[in-house]
């Protein structure tokens, strides 16, 4: 049986951390996906594909992360939408496990 990969959409303000955002995301045989900087090209990424998962990155405030959940969840109600707190790519990975551990209960 083949093993369905995460896919994953990271929205973020920094370019040069969305970038490595892109590399962590992207990590062979485990999850893909990809980053964006604005909320348009969130949501035009998400109305494209379907996602499992939207991290909010650094830069998004409140009244934007909002805004972003919203419309994400109109696109799939079934997306996760969690704020990414930063960090190395452990952190990351905990961050996501955590949000999918409901999923799996």
């Amino acid at each position: 049986m083949e093993k369905k990969l995460l896919n994953i959409l990271a929205i973020g303000r920094n370019a040069e951390i969305m970038q490595v955002m892109q590399r962590l995301i992207n990590v062979p045989g485990k999850w893909t996906g990809t980053a964006v900087l604005t909320n348009e090209e969130a949501i035009a990424t998400a109305r494209k594909a379907s996602f499992d998962l939207a991290l909010l990155c650094a830069g998004i405030n409140t009244e934007e992360e909002n805004i972003l959940k919203e419309a994400l969840q109109q696109i799939d109600p079934a997306i996760i939408v969690i704020r990414h707190y930063g960090g190395g790519s452990g952190l990351l990975e905990n961050e996501i496990l955590a949000a999918l551990a409901p999923q799996k209960a």
